[in-house]
């Protein structure tokens, strides 16, 4: 966290003319919220890393667009536009993650160091709305969205094991093909199924529509990503959000858009192995809760694992062909893709469970003597991806340009469409934007 902020501070000392750092917010532990920005244009690019804290390449590719856009005057003066770029939005659980920042990048080490808060503190989600937003990193982020009123907002994220895939608030044709061509050419596979988007339009090839915010119980909120975010809000602005995942171990699987050979199969598979990790789970969970009170930062760590055990048993009936889950909703039709990435989902809820508990355990001296079956867990985990799913590391330069490939391909885009009423610090603009708002 403390390199970003410098790297940020060097790039706008070298650059006065074109580039500004400032403060414009305070975490919760006290780390200025830092933007910097580039450019004098009218029209302002949002930039947000950062805000998973299990997900740092985000950090990287807004410095790198910094120097692109610094050293290329048609992202700047030849576009009418200035970059607005924070820096990360979640400082605090970023440092959390530095056991494993640092190397070497295998998913033991990954899993066994993972940090991300629990679904009510994180920046980017609104449960009750952006009125009711409690965190100052939320607050910060929605002020500095009603300030600049972006024409585009990008939301950097990572994919710890799948492939990448961009979500969208608004249609930007042509944006598909851009992300195969920069896929191919780096490496990277093209989630066409995620998890995430299960139930979302698509727009084309790993690219979803991100749906209009609609209320419900808090499982269904978690599980859909289907709540107000700071993705929707500045859509009163006409602003076109992407969100940019970029992965850090590959899958080829999650390319495949062949018809699967046993669906049925496989989601049974998937919600069984979910179900036997959760109940392991829930029993480690029981033995060590009684010895945490002096277990320094134990809230904030059982906060994430309350969620995800909460969440598991849910999606367990959600998968599962030969079980009701009282949604009154199927599944949509499937290729192999899709079953792949609940695969990953599903371990991916296990694994972070496993890997957040065995900090607990060895923070606190594992007085239950779990910390064998937590190593079981994570070993296990670790295997399935690496051997059963054949993950691979992607080095960090290669998600990075990714990325920032993908940001510059939105920007240009975006850049396309009618601007008369996304123009920042102009009085008056509002709901009525000329661009029109899209209902699924």
């Amino acid at each position: 966290m403390d390199e970003l902020g410098a790297r940020a501070a060097a790039l706008a000392a070298g650059h006065p003319r074109h580039a500004r750092l400032r403060r414009v917010g305070t975490s919760r532990a006290g780390t200025p919220l830092l933007l910097l920005s580039v450019g004098h244009g009218s029209r302002q690019a949002l930039v947000v890393a950062g805000p998973h804290a299990n997900e740092p390449v985000g950090g990287a590719t807004v410095l790198r667009l910094a120097e692109r856009a610094l050293g290329d005057p048609r992202l700047t003066e030849g576009a009418d536009a200035t970059w607005n770029l924070l820096i990360c939005a979640d400082p605090d659980g970023l440092r959390r993650n530095e056991g494993w920042l640092s190397g070497p990048y295998t998913l033991g080490r990954y899993a066994r160091n993972f940090f991300r808060p629990g679904f009510l503190e994180q920046p980017e989600w609104l449960p009750d709305g952006p009125d009711r937003a409690v965190l100052p990193e939320t607050r910060a982020l929605l002020a500095l969205q009603d300030e600049l009123r972006p024409f585009l907002q990008c939301s950097l994220h990572g994919v710890d094991v799948g492939g990448g895939f961009v979500e969208l608030t608004h249609e930007l044709p042509g944006l598909a093909q851009r992300i195969a061509h920069t896929a191919a050419r780096l490496g990277i596979p093209r989630e066409l199924g995620a998890y995430d988007t299960l139930y979302w339009p698509d727009l084309g090839p790993a690219v979803y529509r991100i749906p209009p915010p609609r209320r419900g119980d808090l499982t269904a909120a978690i599980t859909e990503a289907a709540v107000e975010s700071t993705w929707c809000h500045p859509q009163r602005y006409g602003t076109v959000t992407a969100v940019v995942e970029a992965p850090m171990w590959g899958v080829a699987a999650v390319a495949d858009d062949s018809p699967p050979a046993d669906r049925e199969g496989v989601l049974r598979s998937v919600s069984r192995t979910l179900r036997h990790d959760t109940r392991r789970l829930h029993r480690v969970l029981a033995r060590i809760r009684p010895h945490l009170a002096t277990v320094p930062e134990a809230a904030r760590l059982l906060a994430p694992v309350d969620d995800y055990l909460l969440v598991c048993p849910r999606l367990a009936d959600a998968w599962d062909p030969d079980t009701d889950d009282g949604s009154g909703r199927s599944l949509p039709p499937m290729n192999t893709a899709h079953l792949v990435a609940l695969r990953l989902a599903g371990r991916r809820l296990s694994l972070r469970t496993a890997g957040l508990l065995h900090q607990l355990v060895t923070r606190g001296g594992d007085p239950a003597g779990v910390l064998p079956e937590l190593d079981r867990l994570v070993d296990e985990g670790c295997a399935d991806y690496r051997d059963g799913c054949a993950a691979r590391w992607i080095p960090v330069a290669r998600q990075v340009e990714y990325q920032t490939r993908v940001v510059l391909a939105a920007f240009e885009l975006a850049g396309r469409r009618p601007t008369a009423d996304s123009r920042s610090g102009e009085p008056g603009r509002g709901p009525e934007a000329a661009v029109p708002m899209h209902q699924d």
